[in-house]
């Protein structure tokens, strides 16, 4: 086999992987927060506040996170170089909200 062969690849409808798991099914309206990784290091972004739910992304310097969850979801921001990471930030996910254009047109 070499670089340029193709491999079908099947999975399961029910496999979760620990950073991709769906939202908890009581979470009937989630907001879309933004963040960006404004160092030049690498970060480890987190959500550990909301039982049921495991969320977590490493984030490159400059790199974009746009992700939705519930209001009440903190954002961990780890950082650190080599063996040790450190925990930098707890954002509210309400700070990160992005508020759409059809949003702002229904606000008074």
């Amino acid at each position: 086999m070499n670089f340029f062969d193709t491999q079908k690849i099947t999975v399961s409808p029910k496999a979760e992987t620990p950073g991709l798991d769906p939202l908890p099914l009581e979470v009937k309206e989630p907001i879309l927060c933004h963040y960006t990784n404004s160092t030049s290091k690498l970060q480890i972004a987190r959500v550990t506040n909301i039982s049921g739910w495991y969320f977590e992304r490493v984030l490159f310097s400059g790199q974009h996170l746009l992700f939705e969850a519930p209001r009440l979801a903190e954002l961990e921001i780890y950082s650190g170089e080599l063996s040790s990471i450190v925990l930098v930030d707890k954002i509210p996910c309400e700070h990160l909200w992005v508020i759409e254009e059809a949003q702002k047109e229904d606000e008074p």
